[in-house]
């Protein structure tokens, strides 16, 4: 396709941001189409293993970085469909911190209170339920004592899950093949092709440049379904309003190259990236000692040895989300899964002269993997990352024919990011390695760097135009008509799973959307009912729609 396409929006990426968006505008009257640069994929397509070229591959992009790799979701839905559906409510301190910049860091007119009823707009859509004991994995019930043991408290995570559809088959990661997850492909998304936005797969924007008419013209490629570094078509939309929503990790990329053609970024685009503070133990179980201490027993002499595949998180310790502990020394620790391929590979032995990755100590702990547990440590950091120049097309080089890819993003922690870090790590020492029960090995930074699963803030909101790249209302400064509701909105770590967090910013920054696309001459409005009850089915490829029809 080369002619040229008009919207009114062009909304770039499916994820939370840009559901919410696609959702509003659509359902106000706006003429909305979506690209997505991931593929489609739904119920069927989801795939019970980790085989390169199956759904685990295709769904996401992990981008490796100077110091920090990202993984990220990459399909329609975003990473709705691969995340754990943990939907936690930010902290209240969270809003006043200064980090960095020494001076608070989220605007004036955000703070808890005034975010609550957004939180609740969002919870009407993708329903909140609290986890029981009784839905408690084998790994969340052993974090658990042993936090009891220890005298710290432990909490079962809020979840957008349906729990009557939940089959505990441990795959939620690679997307929900039983349509238990309450992902975007079941309410934001399917509410906004019912009212007329089209949302294309396989469509990777490349920049955006403006019109003679003050709107602005976006270039895409379209990308080969199974190796993502074939390009086979391109073509361009003209769009009166556009919202980026391509992730933390792409949206400044896209914006960077954009530059030539749109004019000067403000500072802060590509800047003071945050990985949510995030950092990963794990922990190698004493099945004896567990037993013993913990009193814990699944019969045969076992304690403990648990399937260690994809259900998580679903038990946190929230004793250090406290408003009177000093910045830097907040934090969470949640019980987690993370991907076999990527955990056996890069999780660190101890060896006679430190951590290692290979020889016989990794030998034998991948011999006792059904006794590892994994906790997920979630600081407050200093927004220390930095995209460099963007590479000539997506926003990475592609290294594979899917997923894997390598990045301009650099990450250097501050002395207030390994404080953090350690701090969290010597309260998991001192949980899990108390009475002998564990042997904890924190990741280091020697082989990878830091990681994320959660990025956020590369293009923060702000009232400083020096250290933020949108003002509340989320538009980039000195660009009017582009908006960014995505992650890199966020303007800092937030010690908890983020999306909900993403998802109320975005549905607060829809009225300002709105009534900017009027002021350009789109014909909509703000109001429309929210897709609940409505949309009791999920979003079907349109093949797979009309072949059942």
């Amino acid at each position: 396709m080369t002619s040229i396409e008009s919207t009114d929006v062009l909304v770039v990426g499916s994820g939370f941001g840009g559901a919410i968006a696609a959702y509003h505008l659509a359902a106000g009257g706006a003429k909305v189409v979506v690209l997505e640069r991931g593929p489609w994929l739904q119920a069927e397509d989801f795939d019970h293993d980790y085989l390169l070229g199956k759904s685990y591959t295709k769904v996401f992009d992990f981008v490796a970085g100077d110091g920090m790799s990202v993984l990220s979701g990459n399909c329609v839905g975003g990473g709705s469909v691969v995340y754990f559906a943990a939907l936690p409510r930010a902290p209240r301190f969270t809003f006043e911190r200064q980090g960095s910049i020494g001076r608070r860091m989220w605007p004036k007119s955000i703070s808890r209170d005034t975010l609550d009823p957004w939180y609740d707009r969002v919870s009407q859509v993708i329903p909140v339920v609290q986890q029981g004991w009784d839905d408690i994995s084998y790994a969340g019930g052993l974090w658990a004592a042993a936090c009891d043991h220890a005298g710290r408290t432990a909490n079962p995570v809020p979840v957008g899950i349906d729990k009557a559809k939940c089959t505990n088959c441990n795959w939620m990661m690679a997307g929900c093949k039983f349509d238990a997850k309450r992902s975007l492909l079941f309410n934001y998304l399917p509410g906004a092709v019912a009212n007329g936005a089209e949302i294309r797969p396989l469509h990777e924007v490349q920049q955006l440049e403006r019109t003679d008419d003050g709107g602005y013209r976006v270039r895409y490629n379209q990308i080969d379904e199974e190796d993502y570094r074939i390009t086979v078509g391109s073509g361009t939309i003209d769009a009166k309003i556009v919202i980026m929503a391509a992730g933390a990790g792409a949206t400044p990329v896209i914006l960077q190259r954009s530059e030539a053609t749109l004019g000067k970024m403000p500072h802060a685009v590509g800047r003071y990236f945050s990985g949510n503070g995030e950092r990963l133990n794990t922990a190698i179980i004493n099945e004896d000692r567990a037993r013993e201490v913990l009193g814990l027993d699944r019969g045969n002499g076992l304690a403990y040895a648990a399937n260690q595949i994809g259900k998580g998180p679903v038990v946190a310790n929230w004793d250090h989300l406290d408003g009177s502990l000093p910045e830097y020394r907040r934090f969470s620790l949640e019980q987690l899964y993370f991907p076999p391929g990527l955990g056996t590979i890069l999780a660190q032995a101890q060896g006679a002269d430190g951590p290692t990755w290979l020889g016989v100590e990794k030998k034998e702990m991948l011999r006792r993997w059904q006794s590892w547990l994994t906790i997920f440590q979630i600081v407050e950091d200093d927004n220390e990352g930095v995209f460099g120049p963007p590479p000539p097309t997506g926003n990475a080089y592609r290294i594979s024919q899917q997923m894997l890819g390598r990045g301009p993003l650099s990450y250097d922690p501050t002395p207030n990011t390994l404080g953090a870090w350690a701090a969290a790590d010597a309260e998991v020492r001192d949980i899990l390695e108390r009475d002998g029960i564990a042997t904890v090995l924190p990741w280091t930074n020697d082989l990878v760097g830091a990681y994320t699963v959660h990025p956020l803030s590369s293009c923060r909101i702000g009232d400083d135009p020096e250290t933020s790249a949108l003002d509340d209302r989320h538009e980039l400064r000195g660009h009017p008509g582009i908006f960014v509701t995505d992650g890199s909105a966020v303007p800092a770590a937030l010690t908890v799973n983020p999306a909900l967090t993403i998802s109320a910013l975005a549905e607060r920054a829809m009225p300002g959307i709105v009534e900017a696309a009027r002021a350009r001459g789109i014909n909509v409005s703000y109001g429309a009912p929210l897709p609940t009850a409505a949309v009791t089915k999920p979003l079907m490829r349109p093949e797979t729609a009309t072949q059942g029809a």
